[in-house]
């Protein structure tokens, strides 16, 4: 199988601890030197509650061990390339958050449903029909609900949820080892890994988080060059912070950071507020918005959104469809497992051990993998303009310089790309997750980059 790496844009709702890209390309290459593992049970779902008819693609879902002790188990969707399954790309896909379930990539960004725009009014589960810019058009793709706790994924035992970068990263080796093991069809298929947001950790990035100042410091330049703060409080910030502003260690720098943070929290639309009406542990109400992805604190279910804010309706009709009891049949989930799916859970113990992913890239990158990191230029979680400062601090040779790149007749956004195969790309328009808004533009830059040819 040969190996290649996809670093995939981020948007504001999700996490992967694909942040050790690095380890699990390593291991990788120990897959087939290893003695197979038993079988993993897997279920094919032909009908999906809520969809019109039988689903018009390959879709199968399963849970694959991970941890014998605690008894771990990570659940998947695999759906099919619709176009040449033999010789597609396979794309194992990861959600950020952490614990945001892999569902959001399943029916919000790249998969091949989403919701039908609709008021829901109970009786029965949320409508999906057919997405036009599935990414299953180009790749055969592997969603996984990473780590435990996220989704549909689980464990016996409650220490199993104790987890963070390096230990579910390693649980995504044992992971795919064993999913090949039991498909190994697609072993002679190329082989890419994507995710977003803090699922960026690693080589999978589209709005990545890298875990380094360099994201949240350049949230400050990114909103001056917005016009989200004006240049008396931009030049404040640059005196009195002295470029970090994470982490005021005096009073004015304090001050003008609670301005600007004010200021930021009113670029994610308040009327859309993306489901997170509520501060972070540590965080204060008046910079939830900008500073921090969507969680969800429920045991009951969410209120419901203006229907004009759709994208946040969508997240409230995924709480109603998949704790719907025919959801859960036709997907296979075992019973007593989880008892309430939250599309990002919270409360559960997570260790952020790689504090930076920069070193990943440029080990992983120089070995030669094509990589590919794409943001949202309207992106002000993981800004653009912090994501070119880290690529830049590995000191690549450009090989073809900043240029637009096209759809339609007219700039999709720009590019550049640096030797050793690494292309960075911004969506003109985009959010923190591109697919989410953007649809077609992501899809003719994933199309364009996987066929091996220029934006």
């Amino acid at each position: 199988m040969a190996l290649k790496l996809l670093w995939l844009h981020a948007d504001g709702h999700c996490q992967c601890h694909l942040s050790l890209l690095l380890r699990l390309v390593a291991c990788l290459a120990l897959v087939l030197l290893l003695p197979p593992p038993p079988a993993q049970a897997a279920t094919v779902v032909t009908h999906l509650p809520g969809f019109d008819g039988p689903l018009p693609f390959y879709l199968e879902t399963g849970y694959v061990g991970v941890e014998e002790e605690t008894g771990t188990e990570l659940f998947y969707y695999f759906v099919e390339s619709e176009r040449s399954p033999r010789s597609d790309v396979v794309l194992l896909w990861l959600s950020g958050g952490p614990r945001c379930s892999v569902f959001s990539g399943f029916v919000y960004e790249i998969g091949p449903v989403m919701f039908v725009a609709e008021r829901y009014s109970g009786g029965t589960v949320p409508r999906l029909e057919y997405n036009p810019y599935s990414w299953t058009k180009l790749a055969s793709i592997l969603f996984v609900d990473s780590p435990v706790g996220s989704g549909f994924s689980y464990a016996h035992d409650p220490k199993g949820y104790d987890v963070g970068d390096i230990s579910s990263s390693m649980q995504i080796v044992k992971f795919l080892r064993k999913w090949l093991d039991d498909h190994p069809k697609y072993l002679s298929n190329p082989f890419y890994i994507g995710g977003d947001s803090y699922a960026g950790k690693g080589y999978l990035v589209g709005n990545p988080s890298a875990g380094d100042k360099i994201d949240v410091n350049s949230r400050v330049p990114y909103s001056h060059s917005f016009g989200v703060i004006s240049d008396q409080l931009y030049e404040a910030a640059l005196a009195n912070c002295k470029g970090d502003y994470e982490n005021p260690t005096n009073k004015p720098c304090t001050d003008v950071m609670q301005t600007i943070n004010n200021l930021m929290s009113e670029v994610l639309e308040p009327a859309c507020p993306f489901d997170w009406p509520w501060p972070m542990p540590g965080r204060d109400a008046s910079n939830r918005k900008s500073l921090t992805e969507e969680h969800y604190w429920l045991g009951d279910p969410p209120v419901e959104p203006p229907f004009s804010c759709f994208a946040a309706y969508r997240y409230y009709l995924s709480y109603f469809w998949a704790n719907d009891n025919a959801t859960r049949a036709a997907l296979g989930i075992k019973e007593g497992t989880v008892t309430e799916w939250i599309r990002c859970a919270t409360g559960l113990p997570y260790t952020r051990d790689l504090p930076s992913s920069i070193e990943c890239h440029f080990n992983v990158t120089t070995r030669g993998y094509r990589a590919l990191v794409y943001s949202g230029d309207h992106d002000p979680i993981v800004p653009f303009s912090g994501t070119q400062a880290w690529i830049r601090s590995l000191n690549f040779s450009i090989v073809d310089d900043w240029r637009a790149w096209h759809l339609d007749g007219q700039a999709a956004g720009f590019t550049i790309k640096y030797a050793n195969n690494l292309t960075f790309a911004t969506i003109k328009g985009g959010c923190h997750i591109p697919p989410e808004n953007r649809p077609k533009e992501s899809f003719i830059m994933a199309k364009r980059w996987l066929a091996g040819g220029p934006l």
